[in-house]
C-alpha cells in the first residue's frame, strides 16, 4: 500500500479536510453512523469491508476526533462508535455530495433514497451558498484573498 503524503500543514482547507476525510470509505462510515450505525459489525455489514480495512478507517476516524467510542447502549462488554460535534459537522458535506449527485448523476433514478424534513416530510431544499448580506452566491461571484491573520504555513507539493 502507497503511503499518502499528508496535507496537514496546507495552506488551502480543502487540502486539510482531505487530509482528514479524503477517502471513500471513511465518508461512508460517517455516513453509516447518521444512519444509526454504531457497532463495527453494523458498519462491516453495511459497507461489506474487509475487517482490516475497517478497523484502520475506524481507528483514523477516531484518532481524528471524527468519532468517539462510547461503552455500548445495550450494557454489553462492546464499545460503540458515536460521532463527535466535529464528525457532527460533516453533515453538510453529506448533503453537499448526495445534493450533487442528484443533480448531475448519470443515471439518477437508480438513486434509491430521497433526504426529508422528518417533522414535515418533506425533501430538503438544495443547498445554496449566500453572502453576508442574503445574496445567492455562485462560483463566479466568489474569490479568495489572503488571510491577514494566517500564519506562513507549507504548500503541499503540486
Amino acid at each position: 500500500m502507497v503511503k499518502r503524503t499528508s496535507l496537514e500543514g496546507d495552506a488551502c482547507p480543502i487540502a486539510r479536510a482531505l487530509d482528514v476525510i479524503g477517502d471513500w470509505w471513511s465518508l461512508l462510515i460517517v455516513r453509516d453512523a447518521f444512519l444509526g450505525a454504531r457497532r463495527f459489525g453494523e458498519f462491516q455489514k453495511k459497507l461489506g469491508l474487509a475487517k482490516n480495512i475497517l478497523s484502520a478507517r475506524l481507528r483514523a476516524l477516531i484518532d481524528r476526533g471524527i468519532l468517539a467510542t462510547a461503552p455500548a447502549s445495550d450494557g454489553s462488554a462492546y464499545h460503540e462508535y458515536v460521532l463527535t460535534p466535529k464528525g457532527r459537522g460533516l453533515f453538510t458535506v453529506l448533503v453537499a455530495l448526495r445534493q450533487w449527485s442528484e443533480q448531475f448523476d448519470d443515471r439518477p433514478d437508480e438513486i434509491g433514497t430521497l433526504l426529508v424534513d422528518r417533522s414535515k416530510g418533506k425533501p430538503v431544499r438544495p443547498l445554496a451558498l449566500h453572502s453576508q448580506d442574503g445574496r445567492q452566491l455562485a462560483a463566479d461571484d466568489t474569490t479568495l484573498k489572503p488571510r491577514p491573520s494566517a500564519r506562513n504555513v507549507r504548500r503541499a507539493p503540486a
